[in-house]
C-alpha cells in the first residue's frame, strides 16, 4: 500500500529518549487527525503490541525501506492531554526560534530522570486489639521475641513508621511476612515528595489594596469572568505594590479552579517571592529552579501534573511545568534580559508565555517598575493592555537621587571610588544603624573605552556602539568588525586617563572595609552565591541586620525589600552604559531605576548616589527622576534612527567551526547565499557583516556572525527557514555550525 505522508513518532516522553524517534506511515483516513503534538497508538516491536505514543515531526518522504514502515493505528481523540500541549509548544518554538525539534523538546519537557522515589512507609493494624493482645500472649510463650517487640508495639500504636520499626525493633522481613500472612498488618506505601521549600507555617493575611491596585486587579477579574483574555502590562513605580495585585489576582483564578505559573528573572529573587507567596497561599505552591537537584525538579513537576500544586513559581524554565488547567501565567520583572534563552533554541519566555497562554485558553500579567521598549510599544500598538501604579504601596516617599559628575571629583584630588557626597552619606547612615546597598553596575560590562577626565568613549562610527578593547592595542566593533589603534590619548580633550573602564566587587568589598573598618560587610556576586542555598543565605543575614553595608552586583536591586535600608551608592553607572551593543542605555536606565527603588521602602526615607561620568546622559537623568515616558520617547528616536529593535527587528547568525579557515569561508558563503536569496526575492532586509563575534574564539570553537535587520518579523522567520536548508544540504559546511538568534539581549 502506498503513502502520501509520514510522521516521526516519540514511544516515551523522557529525556533520554526523545532523540529516538521511530517513522510511521500515516493512512489517508487519518490525515487531518495526525498534527504535531497528537497523541497515536501505534504497532511496536516483532509482536505489534499497541503502544501510546506522540506526533514530533512529519514529512512527505521515507527515512528507511517502505517494506519496513508500520502503519499508524489509531490518533486518540477526546481531552487535550499535556504532553500533547507540550509537544506542539515545541514545535512553535522551534519553527519561530529555530533549532531542531529534539533541541526544543528537551528545553519544553518537564524533566524525567532516573531519580530514585522516595516512599514513606508505615505498618499498619488490622486486628482488633482483643485478638492481638490474645497473639501477643501465645507469641511470649513461644518465647518468639522479635514478634513479642512488634506485637508490643502494635498493642500501644496502631500504626508504626515501617523503617523506624526495623531499625529500633531489630527486626527482618520474616517476622513482617507472618505479620501480613496472619491478617495481623498491612503495609501501606506513599511517595514522598522532596519539598524545596523551608517553610513551616503560614501567618500572612492579605493586605488591604490601595485604590490604584484595587482597580487593576477588578478590571483584570471582570475580563476574566466575561472570558476575555489578555496580555495585560502593569507599569508601576518600585515599591508601588506589584506583586500584592499579582496575588489578588492569583486567588480569583484559583478559585475558578485554575492553576498559575509566576516567572522571576533569577534565583536571587526566589527567597523573598517564596516567603510572600508561601505566606499567603500555603502549601499549594512549589517552585523550580536550576540549583534544584534532578530529584527535587522531578518531584515538583508530578505534584503539578497531578494538580497537587495550584502555583509554580520560577525562573523562565517554570514556564513549561505541566499544568493541566493552566489559567493565568505572571511574569515578574518583564523587562529581564535573563527570560531570553541562552541556549539554543534562544526563545524569549514572554512570547512563549503569550503562544501558551493563547493554546490554552490562559491569560498574561507582565510587570515591571521599567518596562523593556517591546512591551511598551505593544501596548501603545494596542496589543497589550496598560495599567500603572504610581503610589509607593506603604505611602513611603520615593527616594532622593544625588547625581555625582565623576570628572569633578577628579578635578578636586578625589580618586577614590567613593565620591565625597556617598562617603558623607554613608558614615550618617552608619551611625543611625540604617543599612546601605552599593550597587557595582556591571552588566553588559566588555571592556568599553572612555576618559576619566572628560568621558569621552571610543565608539563606532559605523554602529554608533562603543568600541571595545582587545590585545595588540586594537579597539573592536562587535557589530561590524570595525577595528581601530587605541589612542594614547583622549581624542577629546587630550587628556591621557584614557583606558578600559571597569572595577569589581571583591575591589570595592576592600575599599569600604578599609574606608569603614567598623561596618559589617556582605558582598554578593555570582563568587559568593555558587553554592545551593547562597543567595538565600546572604540575603536572610541582610534581612535580619546581621551586616551594616551589602555589595553586590545586579543581583542585590532587584524586587528586594529591606525596610532598614535608606541609602543606596551607585558606584559606577557608566559601566553598563557603554556595554558594546545597542540595548546598553535601556539597560542603564532600568538599573539604575530598580537600584534607587531599593532605598526608604519604608518609614525611613531613601537617599540614592548615582556616580557618573555623564551626568547628561538622558538614561541617567531620566532614571534619577523617575520619568520612565520620557526615557522611552529618547530611546524610540535613537532605536528609529538606527532600525534596532523595536523599531525593526534583527536576525544574528553564528557560524561556529574549530578550524578558523572553515569558519571564515562558512560565513562567506552564507553571507553570499544570503544576498542573493533578498536579490532575487526583492526583499528590502539590510545586512551588517560578516564579522568576527566579539568573543572571536570560545573553547576552542571560532565564531563569526552576520547581523540581519528587517521591520517584518516574518521575513527575517522565513530567511532563517531557508538558511537552515542551505545550511544543511548544499553539502559544504562540513564541520561548522549555524545558530540563529532574533533580536538578541546579549553582545555575541
Amino acid at each position: 500500500m502506498s503513502y502520501h505522508s509520514y510522521a516521526d513518532i516519540i514511544i516515551d516522553i523522557s529525556h533520554e529518549s526523545l532523540d529516538k524517534t521511530y517513522q510511521y506511515a500515516i493512512p489517508d483516513e487519518l490525515s487531518s487527525l495526525a498534527v504535531i503534538g497528537a497523541p497515536v497508538l501505534v504497532p511496536f516491536g516483532k509482536g505489534n503490541r499497541l503502544i501510546n505514543g506522540y506526533i514530533v515531526g512529519l514529512s512527505t518522504e521515507p527515512k528507511i525501506s517502505l517494506d519496513k514502515i508500520k502503519p499508524i493505528s489509531s490518533v486518540v481523540e477526546g481531552a487535550p492531554v499535556i504532553e500533547s500541549h507540550l509537544i506542539y509548544l515545541a514545535y512553535w518554538i522551534k519553527e519561530t526560534f529555530g533549532g531542531t525539534m529534539n533541541d526544543a523538546l528537551k528545553t519544553v519537557m518537564p524533566v524525567k530522570k532516573a531519580v530514585r522515589i522516595k516512599e514513606q512507609r508505615n505498618i499498619i493494624r488490622i486486628k482488633p486489639i482483643d485478638e492481638l493482645r490474645q497473639i501477643y500472649e501465645e507469641q511470649l510463650k513461644k518465647n518468639s521475641k522479635a514478634r513479642v517487640r512488634v506485637l508490643e508495639a502494635l498493642l500501644t500504636d496502631n500504626e508504626l513508621d515501617y523503617d523506624k520499626t526495623i531499625k529500633t525493633l531489630n527486626i527482618g522481613s520474616p517476622v513482617i511476612n507472618w505479620l501480613i500472612d496472619n491478617d495481623i498488618i498491612r503495609i501501606e506505601s506513599k511517595q514522598i515528595y522532596r519539598n524545596p521549600i523551608d517553610k513551616k507555617s503560614s501567618t500572612r493575611t492579605p493586605i488591604r489594596l490601595n485604590d490604584e491596585q484595587q482597580a487593576i486587579v477588578e478590571n483584570i477579574i471582570k475580563d476574566y469572568n466575561e472570558g476575555k483574555r489578555y496580555t495585560y502590562l502593569i507599569h508601576g513605580i518600585t515599591g508601588s505594590g506589584k506583586t500584592e495585585v499579582y496575588m489578588d489576582v492569583i486567588s480569583e483564578v484559583i478559585a475558578a479552579g485554575k492553576q498559575v505559573i509566576v516567572l522571576i528573572p533569577e534565583i536571587a529573587l526566589t527567597y523573598q517571592t517564596v516567603n510572600r507567596f508561601y505566606d499567603r497561599f500555603g502549601e499549594r505552591i512549589s517552585i523550580l529552579n536550576s540549583r534544584m537537584s534532578d530529584g527535587e525538579r522531578y518531584d515538583q513537576s508530578l505534584r503539578a501534573k497531578k494538580g497537587e500544586i495550584d502555583i509554580m513559581i520560577g525562573p523562565r524554565s517554570a514556564l513549561f511545568t505541566p499544568f493541566k488547567n493552566l489559567g493565568l501565567i505572571i511574569v515578574d520583572e518583564e523587562h529581564e534580559g535573563s527570560y531570553k534563552s541562552e541556549t539554543t533554541p534562544k526563545y524569549h519566555a514572554v512570547e512563549v508565555a503569550i503562544k501558551r497562554a493563547e493554546l490554552t485558553g490562559a491569560f498574561i500579567v507582565l510587570g515591571s517598575a521599567t518596562p523593556s521598549l517591546e512591551s511598551y510599544r505593544k501596548c501603545s500598538l494596542g496589543e497589550y493592555k496598560l495599567y500603572t501604579l504610581t503610589k509607593r504601596a506603604k505611602e513611603a516617599s520615593p527616594p532622593k537621587v544625588w547625581i555625582v559628575d565623576l570628572r569633578e571629583e577628579l578635578k578636586q584630588k578625589n580618586r577614590s571610588i567613593f565620591s565625597r557626597k556617598l562617603k558623607e552619606l554613608m558614615e550618617e547612615r552608619l551611625s543611625k544603624q540604617e543599612q546601605i546597598m552599593l550597587f557595582i553596575n556591571r552588566r553588559g560590562f566588555s571592556g568599553f573605552v572612555s576618559c576619566r577626565s572628560c568621558g569621552h568613549v571610543m565608539r563606532c562610527s559605523h554602529c554608533d556602539i562603543s568600541l571595545t578593547s582587545h590585545v595588540n592595542n586594537k579597539l573592536l566593533c562587535h557589530y561590524c568588525g570595525h577595528e581601530e589603534q587605541m589612542p594614547r590619548t583622549c581624542p577629546s580633550c587630550g587628556s591621557k586617563y584614557i583606558a578600559a573602564f571597569g572595577t569589581g566587587t571583591q575591589k570595592v568589598e576592600e575599599l569600604v572595609k578599609r574606608e569603614f573598618p567598623w561596618a559589617r560587610v556582605l558582598r554578593m556576586d555570582t563568587d559568593t552565591t555558587k553554592n545551593k542555598g547562597g543567595h538565600q543565605k546572604i540575603l536572610s543575614a541582610f534581612a535580619n541586620h546581621k551586616a551594616d553595608i551589602l555589595v553586590g552586583t545586579q543581583m542585590i536591586v532587584k524586587g528586594h525589600d529591606f525596610p532598614l535600608v535608606s541609602l543606596v551608592g551607585i558606584i559606577a553607572a557608566d559601566l553598563s552604559l557603554y556595554a558594546g551593543d545597542f540595548r546598553a542605555s535601556e539597560r542603564t536606565f532600568q538599573l539604575l531605576s530598580q537600584a534607587a527603588g531599593r532605598a526608604g521602602r519604608d518609614a525611613i526615607p531613601g537617599e540614592v548616589v548615582i556616580q557618573t561620568y555623564h551626568p547628561d546622559h538622558y538614561s541617567i537623568i531620566t532614571a534619577a527622576e523617575g520619568d520612565y515616558e520620557e526615557f522611552y520617547e529618547q530611546e524610540m528616536l535613537y532605536r528609529r534612527l538606527m532600525q534596532y529593535p523595536p523599531a525593526a527587528h534583527i536576525l544574528l547568525l553564528l557560524v561556529t567551526s574549530k578550524e578558523e579557515d572553515k569558519a571564515d569561508k562558512a560565513v562567506v558563503h552564507v553571507a553570499e547565499a544570503l544576498k542573493e536569496y533578498i536579490r532575487t526575492n526583492e526583499i528590502a532586509s539590510q545586512i551588517i557583516g560578516p564579522a568576527p563575534a566579539g568573543l572571536a574564539k570560545a573553547k576552542d570553537i571560532y565564531r563569526r556572525v552576520i547581523y540581519i535587520k528587517d521591520e517584518n518579523y516574518d521575513i527575517l522567520v522565513g530567511l532563517k527557514n531557508y538558511l537552515e536548508g542551505y545550511f544543511n544540504y548544499s553539502g559544504q559546511f562540513t564541520g561548522c555550525g549555524l545558530q540563529f538568534d532574533f533580536n538578541p539581549m546579549s553582545s555575541y
